[in-house]
């Protein structure tokens, strides 16, 4: 048990219900109980009765009576679940830069970003051991294919994550592969244009080059 706490909301939780909210500042939090605080006027957004779907607002204040958490499995540093260490481990090997913003990790290839078919190991599942101690999981914001390595910018807030979808759909970043090559190109520079097809294999899904008009190639 605690005592009573003030939080302020901040601007990357603007919208978010405050079932979530609970649900990401105290994960421990069972959902009976938190209804019952609800109810009984114990909880309280800038001194007003709320709702589980009451939708909260950056600068906000949320009244936190002493709660009854769940602290099995817990990590006694962060106060969130370390679901696998070796997860954990390996994001730490991948990683290249941290700032409070993002994370920025060397993706090798071979590993997904995304589950999928034939996919047993992936970041989005492995960056589940990175929670922070508001129990917020890392976001995805960009993909790499399996089969290629590279730079891979995972969003550690839910703010940093809407800056930075908005900086991919307005184009505003840049992504440039380099690829290994037999032998010399006859031209410094050109455009390949070709058909590709998608095919199951026992290890994923994979992508190849297809004739024209073959089907399924786009």
């Amino acid at each position: 048990m605690a005592g009573v706490e003030q939080i302020t909301v901040e601007a990357g939780e603007a919208g978010m219900r405050l079932d979530r909210w609970f649900k990401t500042h105290f994960p421990g939090l069972g959902f009976g109980h938190l209804q019952k605080l609800l109810r009984s006027g114990q909880i309280r957004v800038d001194g007003g009765r709320v709702k589980a779907d009451t939708r909260v607002e950056p600068g906000q204040t949320v009244r936190i009576p002493p709660l009854e958490v769940d602290k099995k499995g817990e990590s006694p540093l962060t106060g969130h679940s370390i679901r696998n260490q070796g997860d954990a481990d390996v994001l730490a090997k991948m990683l290249i830069h941290e700032d409070p913003k993002v994370f920025v990790f060397n993706k090798p290839a071979g590993l997904a970003v995304q589950g999928g078919s034939g996919v047993t190991r992936n970041v989005d599942d492995m960056l589940e051991a990175w929670r922070n101690q508001k129990g917020e999981k890392p976001r995805l914001v960009h993909r790499l294919d399996r089969d290629t390595s590279g730079v891979l910018v995972v969003a550690r807030t839910r703010l940093a994550a809407m800056k930075l979808a908005e900086a991919f759909r307005a184009r505003e970043t840049k992504k440039t592969y380099w690829a290994l090559v037999k032998g010399v190109p006859p031209k410094r520079e050109d455009k390949i244009s070709t058909w590709l097809i998608k095919e199951p294999t026992p290890d994923g899904d994979r992508v190849r080059v297809a004739k024209h008009g073959e089907k399924g190639a786009d």
